[in-house]
Parts: structure tokens; C-alpha cells; sequence
């Protein structure tokens, strides 16, 4: 991408944070309370994660294709995802589907050391660079959500951030006693956001937190470019 473009493209004008405010007051009015996640959502310009194309619309509480058959998220579903992770400054976070690099630069911004992992080559590197740009620090891998990042757990958090059909016990195993999984739970077309918590004496104790819709994590294949 030609420099000039790109930076451009993530240009953070006056009424793109105007946009974004009034995002961010709609996200409040549906129910997110957290004004740490609020505040995040404030501060990152989602515009520069998506195509000129999409530019106009990026400040609508849609979700747009990405590439590779993903998606970026309706903001309102970051937002949830997010405040349900309970995210404390300096928490080691584990992300399943880094996609745009946006929930990852919300983690970010909660001051979160993420680590994240993506199956599709083409969107690790376009993350990749659009996060190293815009100077958030992320610890980013282009691999099998199913099996995590074992070399940096445990991890206070881990968050999936598309549709799986299981919790494979290589992530239960890389989340530490305390913590937290936020995981759009099911096949189909629409999944149950589940939280999954490890109690001190190792149980896993699962909640329901009402109906999303996610593309599919894929499973069983090979990562390739």
C-alpha cells in the first residue's frame, strides 16, 4: 500500500470523532456501561481497519467484510465482548481471530498486553501492519486459534472472537486459575455469548449472555497463505 494512502486512510479528522462519539453514545443507550470499553471506543479510529469503500459507513453499528470471508464485528459487539472480558490494566490477553486488528487495539487501549492469533494470512499481515502504524503493540501469530499461544500462557483473559463449536482444552488449559473466557459458543447462524471462568480450585463455570452472530472458526485445517 502506498504510504500516502494509508496514512490517508487512518487520517483521524474532526468529523470521524464526531462519527465515533456518536457511536460510542449509541453503544451506551443499548446497554454498555463500562466507560473504560466506552472510552476505548472512543479513542480508536475504526475507519483505519476498514476499506476505503467502507469509509463513509465505518461509524454505523454494522458489521463489514474484511477479506478472506471475515468480518469486523458491529461495534456494539466489541463493546459487549469487551466489557464482559472485565479486562484490568496489565492482564496478559489471549485473542482468538485477530480479523481487522480492531478488538485487538480496544484490548489495547484497555492496556492489556495482548497476544493474538490468526488462521488467515492475508488478514495477519494486513493486522499487522495497520496495528504497528497506528503504535499499539500486540503480540501477533498466524496459526491455529484451536491450539492458542502455549509459549506465552498463562493468560489472565483469552477472548474468541468468532463463532466455535468447542473450547479445545489447549485454551482451557492456557488460562489461568481466576480467569476468564468470552466465546461466541455454537454452530449455525447465531451463537450464545458464553463466559467461561476457572475458579482458584480449577472448575470452569459457564454463563450465558444472550444471542450474536459470528462467522465460524475454522477448525481442522491446515493454516495456509
Amino acid at each position: 500500500m502506498h504510504p500516502d494512502s494509508f496514512e490517508e486512510m487512518i487520517a483521524d479528522t474532526y468529523r470521524h470523532k464526531g462519527l465515533r462519539k456518536k457511536l460510542v453514545q449509541e453503544i451506551a443507550a443499548k446497554g454498555i456501561t463500562d466507560q473504560r470499553v466506552l472510552d476505548a471506543m472512543n479513542k480508536v479510529p475504526r475507519h483505519a481497519f476498514l476499506t476505503s469503500a467502507f469509509l463513509e459507513f465505518a461509524y454505523e453499528n454494522k458489521a463489514f467484510q474484511i477479506g478472506a470471508g471475515q468480518t469486523i464485528s458491529h461495534p456494539y459487539t466489541v463493546a459487549f465482548q469487551s466489557q464482559l472480558l472485565m479486562v484490568e490494566p496489565g492482564m496478559k490477553v489471549l485473542e482468538i481471530g485477530t480479523g481487522s486488528g480492531y478488538q485487538t487495539s480496544i484490548l489495547c487501549e484497555l492496556g492489556a498486553k495482548v497476544y493474538s492469533v490468526e488462521r488467515q494470512k492475508l488478514l495477519h499481515e494486513k493486522a499487522k501492519n495497520i496495528l504497528r502504524e497506528m503504535g499499539y503493540k500486540a503480540q501477533l501469530t498466524y496459526g491455529d486459534g484451536f491450539k492458542g499461544m502455549p509459549a506465552f500462557a498463562p493468560f489472565d483473559r483469552i477472548i474468541i472472537t468468532c463463532a466455535a463449536p468447542r473450547v479445545s482444552e489447549e485454551l482451557l488449559l492456557q488460562l489461568k486459575p481466576g480467569g476468564r473466557i468470552v466465546v461466541p459458543f455454537g454452530e449455525g447462524e447465531v451463537q450464545e455469548m458464553m463466559t467461561i471462568d476457572e475458579t482458584e480450585s480449577g472448575e470452569f463455570v459457564t454463563k450465558m449472555h444472550g444471542t450474536f452472530s459470528f462467522v465460524p472458526m475454522l477448525e481442522n485445517r491446515n493454516p495456509t497463505g
